[in-house]
């Protein structure tokens, strides 16, 4: 006990943790260590003789010859042992050193550039004032945050007689049959060269320099780029931190405002039915289910509609497009979810909000839910009213009238300005990291990076969760750091497990030296495939699609190991073919999933469980459902969920007509999941409770009287 206390003591001497931060120890890793080395006393049998006479010396109260701090340089020695750094700490932290960012591009700085911000809203033709510069010029590079912008331009550029050239993560179109570089290109931000000179560069979306995950592309390219002209476009908010930046590398920037070509009007009344469509009319969802949903219900009133998501193909999307966009065809409805927000040109008259709040990802890397910001709502309200398309006006409102006075109230706020802007450590500075500590592993190397970066007011640390996430993933894969980073750099959406475990065995085959062929792609994808049909099949045949795009963009990093992206590139181009099938069909496919999940139960995705509209509505679902039975919520684990379904017995099915919404159960989870309100951890304990119910042969649909013996049941085990 005497022991403990002076430990205790020890601790909270503010003299001892001063010498800690002295020696790197900020306050979370002097606490990791402490707790370390309380452990090690307490618990050790063989604590080194002079730390044993100290301890014994202060317990015993001789205060000339021990006192706690004497406990100091133990304790460090201890959490040397632990944290490894601590020994080349002044290295580490002068390699982490984020403060000078204008610094990493010398070629950039070594000339005067012209910087040129074109600042409006959606529609204000501030982007095609850039291009037009960028046509003109001799050289060109046009850097944008979508593989759908940079293959506009492309077009756009070649179809004006300017040779240009296209780069993305997953594709490299040249001009020249030689494969020599045209002076222009066109490509996604991450992609851009900042080594090569051009004239004119355009940097489009510049406020995206504050996203979580991407703004480093952006700072890289706005303080990297070599050109004679920087013509930057976006919002207005981000006018003042550009200035602030250039200002740091001792260039002007000349701001061009534009104002909206077309009126736009948020009008005083909401939809409230479908029934009150007109051509022309885009729902945004913000949520895949309410695009089934909503898509399924317009169809069901006889008008046909085309349906545009984030994790459509390009080729899908643009099909889709093409369809509602052609005056002569009969689909005049479009449901879209914020993807519609750039990327797409789309003959829109009225935007329709169908939920106005959205999950988010917070800087922490969180999940929440949220009402959708200024930015957000101006950018998607300002695809109605295109100028140059047959709607002279644009029109803005929501499906609920409960959500119209906050929308409202959302347009009307000015768009807070662009604080900050994003920064992310180099493959070289992650390198000079693993040499100074050798044993640590990738996403310890990025975690200890992280805590020890300096930047500036102006800058901050990207969020790297979806890195570490695939660096612990593929950890015990017998890798190089360089190739380790490139596989962790890999763009793919973690919430698809058929494309991690792809990336997960292309790094095993990788590590093995055995070149990933088309053929063994094609054998773990199972292709060829067929139109799928119901909305789980669609669902895969994205992922498939997701997984062919990563070949390609693994392709041209390690060629030798990824040889056959042109017989892929032609795979993909069938397989999107396929997907516009499925899409096109997507009111069959949700009838058929609904009734493969639970006959009889056509609108229970809908009328059961919509998405929450506001804040309140979210915390409402949560309560209502919170205490929904562990067989409704692990029912609702995807495939599993409908296997079980699919292998009970119909006239055990049809005992009990409420428990046959298991469609609106696994909605509900899947909601749940997305909003935030319910975790992955959450979700795998009741798939194992609901397995050991299952076990003991209580299967969830049995009658009431089952229900209240499984009560009773439960209860006397608690007891």
């Amino acid at each position: 006990g005497e022991v403990l206390k002076n430990l205790n003591k020890f601790y909270k001497r503010k003299e001892i943790q001063r010498l800690g931060a002295e020696n790197g120890l900020d306050a979370r890793l002097f606490h990791q260590a402490f707790i370390s080395f309380r452990k090690y006393i307490m618990e050790s049998s063989s604590v080194s003789a002079d730390l044993h006479i100290i301890l014994n010396d202060i317990c015993c109260g001789f205060v000339l010859l021990g006192h706690v701090d004497d406990l100091f340089p133990f304790f460090l020695r201890h959490a040397k042992q632990i944290f490894p750094m601590l020994d080349c700490m002044d290295d580490l932290r002068k390699i982490s050193d984020l403060r000078l960012p204008p610094n990493w591009y010398p070629d950039a700085r070594a000339i005067q550039r012209k910087i040129i911000f074109h600042a409006g809203p959606t529609n204000s033709g501030k982007t095609y004032h850039a291009i037009q510069r960028f046509l003109s010029a001799k050289s060109g590079i046009y850097c944008g945050p979508l593989k759908l912008l940079a293959h506009e331009i492309f077009q756009k550029s070649n179809d004006a007689n300017v040779p240009c050239d296209l780069v993305t993560g997953e594709e490299r179109v040249y001009t020249n049959e030689d494969a020599r570089q045209a002076p222009h290109v066109a490509c996604t931000i991450e992609m851009c060269s900042t080594n090569t000179p051009y004239e004119v560069a355009v940097i489009d979306e510049i406020q995206m320099i504050r996203d979580p995950a991407r703004g480093w592309a952006w700072t890289r390219a706005l303080l990297g780029l070599c050109a004679e002209e920087i013509h930057i476009c976006g919002e207005p908010a981000a006018i003042d931190l550009v200035t602030e930046l250039m200002y740091t590398t001792g260039e002007e920037v000349e701001v061009r405002n534009y104002k909206r070509l077309t009126p736009l009007t948020v009008l005083d009344y909401a939809l409230e039915s479908l029934d009150n469509l007109r051509p022309g009319d885009c729902i945004v969802c913000f949520n895949k289910n309410d695009i089934y949903s909503v898509s399924r219900q317009i169809e069901a009133r006889g008008l046909e509609c085309a349906v545009i998501y984030g994790s459509l193909p390009p080729g899908t999307k643009l099909e889709q497009a093409k369809k509602f966009n052609d005056p002569d065809d009969p689909c005049k409805i479009l449901v879209a979810t914020d993807a519609i927000g750039m990327g797409l040109n789309l003959c829109i008259r009225r935007i329709i909000f169908n939920s106005i709040v959205k999950p988010t990802v917070n800087e922490k890397g969180e999940k929440e839910i949220d009402s959708i910001t200024t930015s957000q709502a101006l950018q998607i309200a300002g695809r109605a009213g295109r100028f140059g398309s047959s709607f002279k006006q644009g029109e803005v409102t929501t499906m609920h009238r409960d959500d119209l006075v906050q929308l409202k109230e959302i347009l009307s706020e000015a768009v807070p300005p662009v604080k900050a802007a994003g920064l992310h450590p180099t493959p070289e500075q992650i390198e000079m990291f693993a040499y100074h500590l050798p044993d640590a592993t990738l996403s310890n190397l990025i975690d200890i990076f992280v805590s020890l970066s300096q930047v500036d007011g102006m800058y901050f640390v990207c969020n790297i969760d979806d890195f570490k996430f695939l660096a612990d993933m593929i950890q015990h894969i017998p890798l190089n750091l360089r190739s380790r980073y490139v596989f962790c750099t890999a763009p793919l959406n973690r919430k698809e497990p058929f494309v991690c475990t792809t990336l997960l065995k292309f790094a095993r085959q990788f590590s093995r030296n055995e070149p990933l062929t088309f053929d063994w792609l094609c054998r773990h994808t199972k292709w060829p495939l067929a139109a799928p049909k119901n909305i789980k099949e669609l669902v895969h045949l994205e992922a498939v699609h997701d997984v062919f795009d990563l070949y390609l963009w693994l392709s041209y990093r390690f060629m030798d190991m990824f040889p056959d992206a042109v017989l892929v590139r032609d795979i993909q181009k069938k397989l999107d073919n396929i997907i516009q099938i499925g899409v096109c069909n997507i009111t069959k496919l949700i009838r058929a999933s609904q009734s493969a999940a639970a006959p009889g139960t056509a609108e229970a995705v809908s009328e059961d469980f919509p998405l929450s509209r506001t804040k309140k509505d979210a915390r409402a679902v949560s309560d209502r459902h919170g205490a929904a039975s562990t067989e409704a919520l692990s029912i609702a684990v995807e495939a599993a969920g409908l296997r079980r379904a699919k292998n009970l017995r119909p006239s055990r099915l049809g005992s009990r007509q409420e428990d046959l919404k298991s469609y609106g159960r696994g909605s509900l989870a899947n909601r749940l999941l997305r909003e935030g309100l319910l975790t992955q951890e959450m979700l795998r304990q009741l798939e194992s409770e609901w397995q050991d119910q299952h076990r003991n042969g209580r299967y969830g649909f049995g009658s009431k009287r089952d229900d209240q013996h499984r009560s009773k049941e439960t209860g006397k085990k608690r007891k």
